[in-house]
């Protein structure tokens, strides 16, 4: 479930912000003279389909009924949502014990049919796309006339270059409307598209590329971000020199700038302006693979999550719809890299599935000036902004007149997305009423916990996900594997429900998948995060559970920094934690064990060579931020390193270290704690 999300609602105003410190509450911004508009849940259905049911009009009894009786609820919804070809004979077919999960059984449709198509063809000129490029005021509008021709003319350039049904296509490109349309165009020919987020290294590339054993790539010549160029194909060749797999790299003209072009190489502009822009698309069955997307894992190897067609679809649309309280019309903007489940899922398929004005944004935060996304805000006329408590953090930081300077009048949700947040940390708070978004995850496939769609005059709590979504029954789990019951307690973030937006394998290796989600405990899908329950029954998450670390929204697994660094002639053993961040959220510690001593002299050359051994092996974000050479680690007589021992050192927390009785040598811990204390609080 990849941390929390949390959304605000913000009514409009032009009045000025304030920067609050309140004893032991939020430091916040809040609106001061906003129109007090407090979201009112649910006070009549807004679900169309249902409005002819006496039983089915209020919250209560759409969220009992989405559990109670699945196949009426998640059916009627399915024939009403999407566009099919031929309508699924069977709601579902799941059994949660074994990890059997398949919806709308028969059903044949397209998603680049319900993305683009319909909406096409309802209104062509309605505005599909907005690229808010790199510089601001360089935007591109695309309609979904245009984007319909631009992705039947990639479909057909696929199919003329020899991508089939099934086949897996590498996308290894920037935000962009050529992404999109790329994505699409895999859909409507039936290939898998593999969306790799473009700040990975060569090396994390071709990993990706040969465990799903793609034969095609999309590329651009180069990535523009924060005023910078990043060497996109110069990437790509590096990782396809390690991928027999590979037979054809498609190249995209970003900037236009020269790049070597090999054997492989086809010019993406040129191939497809001479495609018709007409494409027949391919009847998908409803468990049809539609993508997969690789997670970083505790193991060290990445895991392909794999989503099947009209569940995801379906899902996607219904959360991004009634999650955000989305208006036909209006301007949604989720900031997230297309490379992340949140940019596949309310980016790309949620916003296009509703018929939505989508933006995608290539910069950061913080260019040309920590006001960019306010300026957006005001140039664009967004109605919805969703983005990271990174980002927030950072906002805040750099001050209240950023964001007053610009009309936010037009702005009516704001929401964060991708980690945890806690009541101590800086948020975004108005004087009335805030509405933080849920739990969700790549295996999720969608918003899974969030405090709308609720029950009118609902109480809303900052800094909790608060309620389950339609179809999700949470469940807490202790130690021993037994559900936690009742109120005040906290335990592994477990869901004992099935819904449609459910990953369905990870590609090649089941049995790991299982491992992974069904088998820590039987009966119960485990999130792989933990949760607290309040008085009120609500939830909060409080973090990931396995050796999965949260950066800025960006999931690693420590394993995977683990193995870069011990490549490193010099390093005998390494262990990798996280550990608060006041602006990531969450840090990279890593304990590392050398060869041999580690001096004044060549201690900064070392940790410069095991940062740039991660940065090539992995990428930038991975790199870790603190690094202790330590001569030792806290083990078990069984060889077990003690994990929560250094994230309590790394927390500055030696207070609460517990037990060491166990260890083989306990008195490494007073050394590690004396070493980091000299390290990183002298």
């Amino acid at each position: 479930m990849a941390g929390a999300k949390y959304l605000y609602q913000i009514g409009k105003t032009n009045q000025s912000l304030l920067i609050a410190s309140l004893k032991n509450q939020f430091t916040c911004l809040t609106w001061k003279g906003a129109v007090c508009t407090p979201f009112r849940g649910i006070t009549t259905t807004p679900f169309p389909e249902f409005q002819g049911d006496p039983q089915l009009q209020s919250h209560a009894d759409l969220y009992n009924a989405s559990l109670q009786n699945p196949d009426h609820f998640w059916g009627t919804l399915a024939k009403s949502r999407l566009q099919w070809f031929e309508t699924f004979k069977q709601v579902k077919d799941c059994d949660i014990n074994k990890g059997h999960i398949r919806w709308f059984m028969d059903g044949k449709l397209n998603a680049s049919v319900n993305c683009v198509d319909r909406y096409a063809n309802k209104n062509g000129d309605a505005i599909a796309l907005i690229w808010e490029k790199d510089e601001p005021g360089t935007q591109e509008y695309i309609s979904y006339r245009q984007l319909s021709q631009m992705v039947n003319k990639m479909a057909n350039m696929l199919k003329s270059s020899g991508v089939r049904r099934g086949d897996r296509v590498a996308i290894y490109l920037p935000t962009s409307p050529i992404a999109v349309a790329a994505m699409m165009a895999c859909a409507r020919i039936g290939a898998i598209h593999s969306v790799v987020f473009a700040g990975f290294s060569a090396e994390a590339l071709a990993g990706r590329i040969i465990d799903a054993d793609a034969e095609t790539v999309i590329t651009a010549d180069e990535g523009v971000r924060g005023g910078r160029t990043i060497p996109l194909k110069q990437t790509v060749d590096a990782a396809v020199a390690s991928c027999p797999c590979v037979k054809r790299v498609f190249v995209y003209q970003r900037t236009g700038n020269s790049v070597p072009m090999t054997k492989l190489d086809i010019p993406l502009d040129k191939e497809m302006a001479s495609q018709s822009d007409i494409c027949e698309p391919e009847e998908m069955g409803s468990e049809d693979l539609l993508f997969m997307l690789y997670t970083s894992g505790s193991t060290g190897k990445p895991k392909g999550i794999v989503h099947s067609t009209a569940g995801y679809l379906l899902y996607a649309g219904i959360t991004q719809k009634h999650v955000f309280d989305y208006k036909e019309g209006e301007r949604f903007g989720c900031v997230a890299d297309i490379g992340w489940i949140t940019g596949h899922t309310y980016v790309v398929y949620g916003p296009l599935s509703n018929g939505a004005t989508t933006v995608l944004f290539e910069s950061t935060p913080t260019y040309p000036n920590p006001g960019r996304y306010w300026e957006m805000v005001e140039r664009l006329k967004l109605n919805h902004i969703y983005l990271a408590p990174t980002s927030l953090r950072l906002l805040l930081k750099e001050g209240n007149e950023w964001v007053t300077k610009y009309d936010r009048s037009s702005l009516r949700k704001l929401g964060c997305v991708g980690e945890p947040l806690k009541e101590n940390l800086p948020l975004l708070k108005m004087d009335y009423s805030p509405h933080p978004t849920g739990a969700d995850g790549q295996e999720t496939g969608g918003i899974s916990i969030a405090p709308r769609p609720s029950a009118p005059g609902a109480k809303i709590v900052a800094a909790k996900p608060m309620r389950p979504h339609f179809g999700i029954q949470p469940a807490l789990m202790d130690k021993d594997g037994k559900e936690l019951i009742g109120s005040n307690v906290q335990g592994a973030l477990c869901i004992k429900s099935v819904w449609p937006g459910m990953a369905r394998t990870i590609y090649g290796d089941h049995r790991r998948f299982l491992d992974t989600y069904y088998h820590p405990y039987p009966g119960y899908y485990f999130s792989g995060d933990g949760a607290q329950r309040c008085e009120e029954g609500y939830y909060q998450i409080t973090g990931r559970m396995d050796d999965v670390i949260n950066v800025s929204g960006h999931r690693i697994g420590t394993a995977e920094v683990e193995d870069a660094m011990d490549n490193h002639s010099q390093v005998a053993e390494t262990a990798v934690v996280g550990y608060p961040h006041d602006i990531k959220g969450e840090g990279i510690y890593a304990f590392v064990v050398p060869m041999e001593d580690v001096t004044s002299e060549n201690a900064e050359a070392l940790k410069g060579e095991l940062k740039s051994m991660v940065k090539t092996r992995i990428g930038s974000f991975a790199q870790p931020d603190k690094i202790l050479f330590t001569p030792g680690l806290p083990k078990t007589r069984s060889g077990k390193i003690m994990r929560r021992i250094l994230r309590k050192v790394a927390d500055n927390k030696p207070d609460e270290l517990g037990d060491i009785s166990t260890l083989v040598d306990p008195s490494v811990v007073e050394i590690l704690v004396q070493l980091h204390s000299e390290a990183f609080q002298g």
